[in-house]
């Protein structure tokens, strides 16, 4: 296992194919402050460019939380000037984590609130142990979810549900967290990581080829009416059909071995 740092507050710990990207600022419990966005949104560009990468796990290096947040100390300092300057900073880190190409699960324990939350609901599937607490509370302070939550919540858990979420501000332990979508596996407590990286591997033992071109035909596909969206997943079919992952794939098939993947 090798480890690479973006900053002073994420870390990236490569597992094979699998890539964790660590939240490590367990003195402020992952608050993500203007450096802290900044460094997210720079290990994320380098795991997308990076073709070994299959699958990324989104986990924290605090006992109690996976991110409670924006830092509203930090906030609580800025001019107007400095808010309007922080801004695509920030919305860097959310949708650095969001347009990853690969396959992305998040390890959820403990607080994962407001920003927290939304770069949670920024991958594809949520993994959370039995401590977790969710929730969008933004309304409560005077602002919107403004990571994504307000789009990505209701694409989870339908409009009405998320509008009962995010005008509430309510934060949602564990069981019924899973019992509404808001996460989509619920572990016993301290066994989120382990079983992230445990899906991950299993993840990634398939096509890089394909799990990229599957991963775009669901993201660019949702929302549409069914024929573009059947349009869409016959782009992202002949983007591998002839692939070298498609003629390795058939081949360990009929021979009854496990593929070597090309990854092209």
């Amino acid at each position: 296992m090798s480890e690479e740092r973006f900053g002073q507050f994420v870390l990236v710990r490569r597992h094979e194919h699998v890539a964790e990207l660590v939240l490590d600022r367990p003195k402020a419990m992952n608050a993500v402050s203007t450096e802290m966005a900044r460094s997210l949104a720079g290990a994320c560009a380098a795991l997308a460019s990076d073709r070994d990468v299959r699958v990324v796990v989104l986990t924290s290096s605090h006992e109690r939380a996976f991110c409670v947040g924006a830092d509203l100390k930090e906030r609580n300092s800025f001019s107007d000037a400095d808010l309007v300057r922080q801004r695509p900073v920030a919305r860097g880190a959310y949708t650095g984590v969001l347009e990853l190409p690969v396959p992305t699960i998040a390890a959820v324990h403990g607080f994962a609130l407001g920003g927290g939350f939304e770069l949670a609901l920024s991958c594809d599937l949520i993994v959370a142990d039995a401590t977790a607490v969710v929730g969008l509370p933004e309304v409560s302070v005077g602002v919107i979810p403004g990571g994504g939550g307000t789009q990505l919540l209701p694409r989870r858990v339908g409009a009405a549900r998320a509008a009962e979420l995010i005008f509430s501000a309510r934060r949602v332990a564990a069981a019924e967290a899973r019992a509404l979508g808001l996460v989509d596996q619920l572990v016993d407590e301290g066994q989120d990581r382990a079983e992230a990286l445990a899906l991950a591997a299993r993840i990634a033992g398939n096509s890089p080829v394909g799990l990229r071109a599957a991963k775009r035909a669901l993201r660019l596909g949702h929302g549409l009416d069914l024929r573009a969206g059947l349009e869409v997943e016959d782009a992202a079919w002949r983007s591998v059909a002839f692939s070298g992952d498609r003629a390795e794939g058939v081949a360990a098939f009929n021979e009854k071995r496990t593929p070597r993947w090309p990854g092209e």
